[in-house]
């Protein structure tokens, strides 16, 4: 019934469509206005994307040139504090020789910032007076920029004094002769003093400094994070007195922009700052001419988008529910609040209206017709087994006219196989299913009624053990045959002469049916003989096991009777 309501409904509109000459294409009605709004403000946003491009660009070329005079601005400072160091040495020079030396270089120490020690050497390098201690070196007076301070009216700088370190920080030994004595007058000055404070307005934001020596090792730094190993083709880079800039990615802030300057000898200054992008904190000033117009793009689609729900949306929703009722075969359900819609929406709210009465006149019809068609199977089922009763009888009388034991076996037998058959016509037209039947009860009335029409002289017990399975009449006609056939075996050989046990037991094991029909014999049966007989029965059962694509199995079992199995593929009907 819903394909048929699906197929009707799709019909109607194809023909629609085919009148009007439209045709019907793929998305939503949301998608296609967001596609009809975004073709109309394409141009406002691209030129606004293009217009916040060329201003990020040039704030980014302005943040490097900043970066750059930052860097110059540092190495000018820090030179501009080298010369007022040899300023307060030459100053210092011919009064730090008497009894209160050390004590004046400590007072001076502590007044001036930046210096970590105070100096002064004889003309051998052995230390007159400091103001901090100083390591023992006894080759300082055969050093390189000892002998350059001794000899220079200049002051000399070095960043690699040789020997033990002068402080507990990386520093630089700024020296001075002090007169003709050959005496040497050292200010030992922390690196950490001429690094330009990152507080600095002049920096820009974020930005991080670090001083370098001429092997790219850091010698002092405000955060080792921003900064990775200094290449010595950057260094070579910036000797020229320029300076150098230079992009790369950083470890901690992604790309980043370095600025490297010359500070003197062979110690650099290197600024880093964040290279401008989307996450960095000036992305508003070049976004702020895209903003506006994707603002008035995100507005136009909302009210685009509450205008198509509360005009179209909502009201195809509600057919669509409606259309799900008669789907579930609701066809008493009327669409009653679409006459409150667009006058679009009332006509196919009519439609489905017309649609769904069409429906329920075909559905009568073919109920009508299909319990026709069920009273008439079921009266067929019940004249043919009718009609195998009537033959059955008329083979029992025949028997009993007959004085041949042969003779009467073979019609007892051809009897019992009609009597099955009469079952299964029995069994589908008194079932709720005309196609398919239930095998476990039937099963038990079968090996019953078998059980009563034939004579023993003791008593049989029968015990049925049968798992529920729906199955068809074109498989269950080859069971039950089997099953007349072993039980009537078993009726002959095993349970003739004083009776005994028969067991009919049904299981389902995986894609595998299982029929076990086993007696215990009475004592009687010769296992061997019944094993490697050939008759008519046998025949059957293999023909029977065969149309249904399985197999037969014969075994001795405990007891001493004979077991007999039916071994087929597991139907699929359900139940």
């Amino acid at each position: 019934m819903k394909r048929l309501f699906r197929g009707r409904l799709g019909r109607k509109v194809g023909a629609e469509d085919a009148a009007s000459g439209q045709s019907a294409g793929g998305g939503t009605i949301r998608a296609r206005l967001a596609g009809a709004v975004t073709l109309a403000l394409l141009p406002v946003l691209v030129l606004g994307a293009i217009q916040s491009a060329l201003s990020f660009r040039a704030e980014a070329a302005d943040q490097r040139a900043a970066l750059q005079g930052a860097a110059q601005r540092s190495v000018a400072s820090a030179k501009a504090r080298m010369a007022a160091s040899s300023i307060l040495l030459e100053t210092l020079a011919p009064g730090v020789i008497q009894l209160d030396c050390a004590q004046r270089l400590a007072s001076v120490r502590e007044r001036v910032q930046g210096y970590a020690n105070l100096i002064r050497f004889d003309a051998s390098g052995r230390v007159v007076c400091s103001a901090a201690s100083v390591p023992a070196d006894l080759q300082r007076g055969q050093r390189a920029w000892f002998k350059a301070a001794a000899g220079s009216d200049e002051v000399t700088v070095t960043t690699n004094p040789g020997g033990p370190a002068y402080a507990s920080e990386p520093a630089l030994l700024a020296s001075v002769a002090a007169g003709d004595s050959g005496h040497v007058l050292t200010a030992v000055i922390a690196l950490s003093s001429l690094r330009p404070e990152t507080a600095d307005r002049a920096l820009p934001r974020d930005a991080e400094v670090a001083l370098v020596d001429g092997q790219g090792r850091v010698l002092t730094v405000t955060d080792p994070k921003a900064f990775p190993t200094i290449p010595a083709d950057w260094l070579s880079r910036s000797r020229g007195g320029e300076g150098a800039l230079i992009t790369t990615g950083g470890a901690r802030d992604g790309e980043r922009v370095y600025s490297i300057a010359p500070l003197l000898g062979d110690v650099y200054v290197v600024l880093s700052a964040p290279s401008g992008s989307l996450l960095s904190s000036n992305w508003l000033d070049p976004l702020s001419g895209l903003l506006f117009p994707l603002l008035a793009f995100s507005v136009t689609l909302i009210a685009v988008f509450m205008a198509a729900d509360r005009a179209v949306l909502q009201w195809i929703g509600y057919l669509q529910r409606v259309a799900d009722l008669y789907a579930r075969g609701r066809f008493s359900v009327r669409s009653v609040q679409a006459e409150s819609a667009p006058v679009e929406i009332r006509i196919l709210a009519e439609t489905l209206d017309q649609m769904a009465g069409a429906i329920v006149a075909r559905d009568t019809t073919l109920q009508d017709n299909l319990a026709q068609k069920d009273d008439l199977l079921r009266e067929i089922h019940h004249r043919v087994k009718n009609n195998l009763q009537v033959i059955s009888s008329l083979l029992s009388m025949q028997e009993r006219a007959l004085t041949d034991p042969g003779a009467r076996q073979a019609i007892n037998d051809t009897r019992q196989r009609i009597t099955a058959l009469a079952l299964i016509y029995r069994a589908l037209y008194q079932g709720t299913d005309l196609r398919h039947a239930d095998l476990r009860p039937f099963l038990e009335e079968l090996s019953a009624q078998l059980l009563m029409s034939e004579t023993a002289q003791g008593t049989v017990k029968l015990e049925v053990h049968a798992e529920p399975l729906i199955i068809d009449p074109d498989k269950l006609a080859p069971v039950a045959l089997f099953a007349v056939e072993a039980i009537t075996n078993a009726q002959k050989h095993g349970l003739a002469a004083r009776g005994g046990a028969l067991t009919v037991t049904f299981r389902i094991e995986g894609p595998e049916a299982i029929l076990d029909i086993a007696d215990d014999g009475g004592g009687q049966r010769p296992p061997a003989e019944t094993l490697e007989a050939k008759g008519v029965g046998r025949t059957l059962m293999n023909a029977f096991a065969r149309q249904l694509r399985g197999r037969t199995e014969m075994a001795v079992n405990p007891e001493g009777g004979l077991t007999v199995t039916l071994v087929f593929p597991t139907p699929e009907a359900q139940a």
